[in-house]
C-alpha cells in the first residue's frame, strides 16, 4: 500500500507542472535549465543521504546513451514547457501522452519486440483520437492550439526516444540513472540558454522564484523521488494503470482551476488516445484469439 501511495503521490506531482508552470515568467528552454538544476541538486541530496555513491566505472560504460538520453530529457522539458505556452494543459497533455505510441511504433524497429493486433488497433485508435484532438482544436481555436498541440507532439517524440534510450542503460540503478540525465540536461541547456537568451534568466521577475523553486524541487525531486520509491514494489500493469492519475490531474487541473475549455469531440479524441494506450498496457484485456495469430516482427 506504501508503494502505491507513493507512486501515485509521484503522478499527482507530475500532473500540476502545467499549472506551477503558468506562473513563471521565462522561457521554455529557462525553465526547463532552472528546473533540472534543482531538481539534480534535490536528487544528489537525497541520493547522498542514502549513502549511496554513483557507480563511476558504470556511467562510464553507458556514458554514450546517457548522453543521448539527458539531450532526449532537455527536449522534452523544452517543448512541453512551450506546448503549455501555446495552448490549454488539456491539449498539451493529450498531445504529451502520445508518447507510449511512438514507443510502441518502433519498438519492433529499435528492441525487436513483436508488434501484436491488439497493439496494432490501439495504435490506430490513438491516432484517431489525436486527429480529432487536432481537427477540432483547428476550428475551435486556430492556429496557436495547432502549435501547442504540435509541441507537445514534439515532446512527446523526445520522451519516446528517452523511454527507448534507457532500454539500454544497463546495471544502474534508476534513481542514478535520473541524477545523471537531469546533469546532463542541465549542463547541455546552460550554453544554449546562455546563446540563445542571454543572461534574462539572472532578472527573473520575484514573482516567478516561489514557482521555480516549486517546480524544481516538487515536481522534479520529490516527484521522482516519490516515483522511483513507489514503482520499485509495484507490478508493471499496476504501474501502467496508476500513470493514469498524471493526465486526469492535469486535466481537472485545466478545466476546474484554469477554465480551459474542450469541446465533445476533443474529449472523446483524449477518451480514444488514453483509452487505447491503457487497453494496450492492460494484460487482462486481450482480443479474441484468433485475432492474435499473426505478430509483426
Amino acid at each position: 500500500m506504501k508503494s502505491k501511495i507513493q507512486f501515485i503521490l509521484s503522478m499527482i506531482i507530475f500532473g500540476t507542472i502545467g499549472l506551477v508552470q503558468r506562473y513563471i515568467d521565462l522561457s521554455s528552454s529557462e525553465t526547463a535549465l532552472l528546473s533540472s538544476s534543482i531538481g539534480c541538486l534535490f536528487l544528489m541530496f537525497v541520493f547522498f543521504t542514502m549513502k549511496k555513491s554513483i557507480p563511476w566505472k558504470l556511467v562510464e560504460a553507458n556514458a554514450f546513451v546517457l548522453f543521448l538520453s539527458g539531450i532526449a530529457l532537455g527536449g522534452n522539458w523544452i517543448f512541453l514547457y512551450q506546448s503549455y505556452d501555446h495552448t490549454t494543459i488539456t491539449n498539451a497533455t493529450l498531445g504529451y501522452y502520445f508518447a507510449p505510441v511512438f514507443v510502441m511504433i518502433l519498438s519492433p524497429i529499435i528492441l525487436k519486440e513483436q508488434l501484436p493486433i491488439k497493439k496494432m488497433v490501439c495504435i490506430g485508435v490513438a491516432i484517431l483520437g489525436m486527429v480529432l484532438i487536432v481537427g477540432n482544436g483547428i476550428s475551435a481555436s486556430g492556429k496557436g492550439d495547432l502549435l501547442g498541440i504540435f509541441f507537445g507532439l514534439v515532446a512527446a517524440a523526445f520522451y519516446a526516444a528517452l523511454m527507448l534510450l534507457n532500454k539500454f542503460i544497463y546495471n544502474m540503478d534508476k534513481l542514478e540513472i535520473t541524477i545523471i540525465q537531469l546533469g546532463t540536461t542541465a549542463l547541455l541547456l546552460l550554453p544554449y540558454v546562455l546563446f540563445t537568451e542571454g543572461v534574462s534568466i539572472l532578472e527573473v521577475a520575484r514573482s516567478s522564484i516561489p514557482f521555480i523553486i516549486l517546480l524544481g524541487i516538487v515536481n522534479m525531486g520529490i516527484g521522482f523521488w516519490l516515483f522511483f520509491s513507489g514503482m520499485q514494489k509495484l507490478k508493471g500493469q499496476s504501474i501502467a494503470m496508476l500513470s493514469y492519475v498524471d493526465p486526469f490531474v492535469a486535466i481537472l487541473i485545466s478545466a476546474v482551476i484554469l477554465q480551459e475549455q474542450m469541446t465533445a469531440v476533443q474529449m472523446l479524441g483524449g477518451a480514444l488516445l488514453l483509452g487505447s494506450t491503457f487497453v494496450s498496457e492492460n494484460k487482462s484485456i486481450t482480443f479474441p484469439k484468433r485475432f492474435m495469430k499473426v505478430p509483426i516482427k
